[in-house]
């Protein structure tokens, strides 16, 4: 990683500041989007891959889009070639989806339910489901609600901080909504506040969100989960909390640690991306 004595300079790399991996080829190539509508929101999504593979629904985390999670780093490409057909949906107050202000719309099984309904709109009955960070959260929301929904599990950036919590959020909604970044002195502050400029993010509903999506799975919730599951998280991730805590709460649990990455670059880690290829061939060819 590039040093820079700023959080917020040393997490960007590239022309259009995305967090990246620098072991990783950047694939800027941007899908078309569609939209769909539920309860009154109209959410975005892409549907790409192989229209005939077994279906992967991508759940990007907080202040990110599903290109910027999803796309850029490398993932679209990787899981298209492999042979999958690969879904994302822009969460609501994201991406190109509609921006809320009302920060009790934001609950993760609310979201969850928006994930659900993107898989009625496209007729797919279950779909391995990833999500990175918040979307870790809403899938496994996903998976504790609708069981027969998810044909396996892949939890990024989010470990026993699933049921413990992951600390004090107020601050980034303090410095989602200051004048300036200049205002913003605390750390994973300013870094979430750069995150969403970088993002051309609305900051006024990416603080309801972080307002509303706090919601923790409970640990009788998360043992009652069936689903194959992989949870990934880089080995200098301050917020994620302990895979293996997690692992040892689910019934079909496994861990892969992300060798020297932090929350924000271990998202398109190529040991991340390998160990997801693997998982799935193994669960294939049950």
């Amino acid at each position: 990683m590039r040093g820079s004595p700023d959080i917020t300079d040393k997490i960007w790399s590239g022309a259009n500041k995305t967090p990246v991996c620098e072991d990783i080829a950047m694939n800027l190539n941007v899908p078309a989007f569609s939209h769909f509508v539920r309860d009154g929101v109209k959410l975005a999504y892409f549907d790409e891959g192989d229209p005939n593979g077994t279906p992967v629904l991508l759940i990007h985390g907080f202040a990110s889009t599903a290109v910027a999670n999803w796309v850029n780093p490398g993932w679209l490409k990787v899981l298209g070639e492999a042979g999958y057909r690969v879904i994302a949906i822009d969460n609501r107050g994201h991406g190109t989806s509609d921006k809320p202000y009302d920060s009790d719309v934001y609950h993760p099984w609310i979201m969850a339910e928006d994930a659900v309904a993107l898989l009625d709109h496209l007729g797919i009955p279950e779909a391995h489901v990833m999500g990175y960070s918040m979307g870790a959260r809403v899938s496994t929301f996903m998976a504790i609600a609708h069981p027969d929904r998810v044909r396996s599990l892949v939890l990024g950036g989010l470990g026993i901080g699933m049921v413990e919590g992951v600390g004090d959020w107020d601050p980034i909604a303090d410095a989602l909504l200051a004048p300036s970044l200049d205002d913003v002195t605390h750390q994973r502050g300013r870094m979430f506040r750069a995150f969403a400029e970088q993002t051309k993010s609305d900051r006024q509903a990416l603080a309801a969100c972080i307002q509303g999506s706090r919601d923790l799975a409970t640990k009788e919730d998360v043992a009652k989960i069936e689903a194959s599951t992989l949870i990934a998280v880089g080995t200098k991730d301050d917020i994620a909390g302990s895979a293996q805590e997690l692992a040892d709460l689910m019934q079909h649990a496994e861990v892969v640690d992300i060798p020297n990455r932090d929350h924000m670059l271990a998202v398109g880690d190529k040991v991340f991306k390998s160990a997801v290829l693997d998982f799935y061939k193994r669960l294939e060819s049950r």
